[in-house]
């Protein structure tokens, strides 16, 4: 798509007047997911609407990013410093602020498509307008609900080209509108596309780069440049490691790896790290968890438990951090490439990567080029760097310094003459494909601080070619190969449904997202597996609960499409089979305080029979167990909270920590924890929490209710100890 002519602004207003001389004042805005928004752009837009009743405005997005706020003035001392520190500078929504207050005009609608897990179960507005959809489909719905305004965030080109910019963490829909956009003007539809410069952001290669042409307006003056927002690394419990192990040895060396952001993500990339870097230590402990026992005929099968002597690729919708680290530390290193022909006979091991002379005679053998080099063929082989050198094609030649060849590869001083300008490996291969990426600012320093040609190994392009194999399906298919596609959901039923996005009374917690493509590729590709990820229980309000459940009023995806489940107390491979033998691999990764009420109830269904019992190796499924297996290795320095690190200091963590232990001992000991809090208000705090109490201001309290105050936190990180 070309607009008709790109126009540079300085004004934000600017773009706003040329939104509504092109569209109208009926405009339907569409903006990628998370961090790739122009978000001055969709504020002077929104505020635009807001005081002039006769635009009609519809803002369609998702992932609309938010600082986190306190709700109370407790929490308020904890995290204002800390939001201070890591989203100063970060240019919020206003949109979103008036959705929070319920104070939208009535002119505006917003509507996402996917949310920030729990972010809007308090919103029913947010609920009513919300749309469920997959994430290759977000451009169709888009498309169908009028989009004529798209808008995205670019990075300017490193060296100063005017011509290119790159969508760097959102090519993942704006590449698929472009084009859709781009037929509709054909019908005679009036639309725009607009790009925000922002200079923070990582130049990403790959579909990612495009002619700046293709839009009609950037906005590019360094006054509109903003901190990008930044996602702190999620704490890893125990449970999440013991996930994150069991799931590192169903992955195959030379295979393909998709896995999601949070601790369950960071947990999988440890677990993968530890088998490649201390593989000792890691048959250690997984014997000592009896994984290799209990599951070593799905190990063997499509998995493993050794080093990546060829190593994964990374064909994930979200670019994740700890996509960065498994490459550092020799996990991410199978490349992979664009021609499917070529991509084909690596995997067939018909060649390697080293470059050898007999190159050219098994291309022609494979169809890759002909005998008779065409310019086509040419291209080819100085693109993926089977040649090198000054060599040029010319009138169905080959010119050498100022030598004349035949293209013909039967002619032996053309092979000659190639053969010296042989290239060692081949060239433009990646280890990662992604869509989009948001991270800690630990992870965007890490790819602005890359040099070019690694960047060019994590290439970024639309979600439509990394969560589907429609179009390019042998390129695709021949790129996954061994492909283990990792989700995360919430509950699972004992028939093996699973529930990831909402809840039975209709409420949205997240969106599908891309989890469906996942499970529908999982089971296309002939040598893939889903891996689902469920923690066994939950605590809300200070009461327990299983997340494996008989039956659910909501699913996410369906019974006839369940593979692999994982959690903390090992795997259940369902794919294939029956009701009864679903339900036995269920219970048997289940948490053991619930294990009989469930198998009571599969029971009572007649899905079990009468006489069925759990059998004594999966009847100690508990958390005290399984933390003292893993108690040894914590000791040794694995298992950590935050094995990559954390934007929060020490006291930041265990003071969270205790205080959300103190949210649940008010809700279930309520008259115990105030006689607690009581007491230590009398009391003169101890000398070792003095730290803590100061990075909370409370360590000279002013007042009575500062008194009060330091008593809860002296009681909360008591209780924690």
């Amino acid at each position: 798509m070309a607009a008709t002519q790109m126009e540079r602004v300085r004004d934000v207003e600017t773009c706003v007047d040329r939104i509504l001389e092109t569209v109208g004042y009926k405009i339907v805005f569409g903006m990628p997911l998370a961090l790739g928004k122009p978000n001055h752009i969709a504020n002077a837009l929104y505020m635009r609407a807001k005081n002039d009743p006769a635009i009609d405005l519809t803002i369609i997005t998702a992932l609309s990013l938010e600082k986190p706020s306190s709700s109370s003035k407790l929490e308020a001392r904890l995290l204002d410093p800390i939001v201070k520190r890591l989203w100063d500078g970060f240019v919020e929504f206003e949109y979103m602020k008036d959705l929070r207050k319920n104070q939208l005009p009535e002119n505006v609608t917003i509507s996402e498509f996917f949310t920030k897990a729990g972010g809007y179960l308090n919103s029913s507005y947010a609920q009513q307008k919300y749309i469920s959809t997959n994430y290759t489909h977000a451009v169709r719905d888009l498309i169908d609900n009028g989009l004529n305004v798209l808008g995205n965030l670019i990075a300017p080109h490193p060296d100063g080209n005017p011509e290119l910019v790159s969508m760097s963490c959102n090519p993942d829909l704006v590449l698929e509108a472009f084009e859709k956009l781009s037929v509709e003007k054909k019908k005679g539809h009036r639309y725009m596309v607009l790009g925000q410069i922002n200079t923070n952001l990582p130049y990403m290669y790959g579909d990612a780069v495009v002619e700046s042409k293709n839009y009609d307006i950037i906005l590019d003056d360094p006054a509109y440049d903003f901190p990008l927002f930044s996602v702190p690394k999620a704490a890893v419990s125990p449970a999440d490691h013991l996930i994150g192990l069991n799931v590192s040895s169903l992955i195959r060396d030379n295979g393909s790896l998709q896995i999601g952001i949070g601790s369950l993500g960071d947990s999988i990339a440890a677990g993968l790290i530890m088998r490649h870097q201390q593989n000792k230590d890691y048959n250690r402990v997984l014997s000592a968890l009896n994984i290799p026992g209990r599951y070593s005929d799905l190990i063997q099968k499509i998995g493993g438990t050794k080093i990546f002597k060829k190593g994964l690729y990374g064909a994930t919708e979200m670019l994740v951090d700890v996509f960065i680290h498994l490459y550092r530390n020799g996990v991410l290193k199978r490349r992979v490439y664009d021609h499917a022909g070529l991509q084909r006979l690596i995997n067939e091991k018909i060649i390697t990567e080293n470059i050898t002379p007999q190159i050219f005679d098994i291309f022609v053998e494979h169809h890759i080029t002909h005998e008779r080099l065409t310019k086509a063929d040419f291209r080819l082989l100085m693109k993926y760097g089977v040649i090198t050198g000054p060599i040029e094609y010319m009138d169905g030649r080959l010119i050498c310094d100022g030598v004349s060849f035949s293209a013909d590869l039967r002619d032996e001083q053309t092979r000659e003459m190639l053969n010296q300008h042989l290239g060692d490996r081949l060239q433009e291969g990646v280890v990662c494909h992604g869509s989009f990426f948001i991270g800690p600012n630990a992870f965007y320093d890490a790819l602005n601080a890359m040099p070019e040609a690694e960047r060019k190994l994590f290439s970024m392009t639309g979600v439509d070619y990394v969560n589907q194999l429609y179009g390019d399906e042998e390129l695709k298919t021949s790129q996954r190969s061994h492909g283990r596609f990792v989700n995360a959901g919430m509950m699972v039923t004992l028939l093996g449904a699973v529930i990831s996005d909402g809840l039975e009374n209709g409420n949205i917690v997240s969106g599908v997202g891309g989890q469906y493509n996942f499970v529908s590729m999982a089971h296309a590709l002939e040598d893939s597996r889903l891996i689902m990820m469920v923690r066994s229980t939950k605590k809300s309000c200070g009461k327990l609960s299983s997340n494996i459940v008989f039956n659910y009023g909501h699913t996410t995806i369906p019974r006839h499409l369940r593979d692999i489940v994982v959690t903390e107390y090992g795997i259940a491979d369902l794919r294939g089979k029956c009701d009864r033998d679903v339900i036995a691999a269920m219970l048997n990764i289940s948490d053991s305080r619930f294990q009989e009420e469930l198998l009571t109830q599969a029971k009572k269904s007649g899905k079990m029979e009468a006489d069925y019992e759990i059998p004594e190796i999966y009847r100690r499924n508990t958390p005290e167990r399984v933390q003292a297996i893993l108690s040894p290795f914590k000791s040794q320095g694995y298992f950590q909270s935050f094995p990559f690190g954390t934007d929060y200091t020490h006291e930041e963590v265990t003071l969270a920590k205790a205080l959300k232990l103190l949210k649940d001992k008010v809700s279930t000991q309520r008259a115990r924890t105030v006689t607690g809090i009581i007491k230590q208000f009398f009391s003169k705090p101890p000398q070792t929490i003095l730290p803590l109490l100061k990075r909370m201001k409370l360590d000279l309290p002013k007042c009575l209710r500062e008194r009060v105050l330091r008593a809860v936190v002296v009681y909360a990180l008591g209780q924690g100890n």
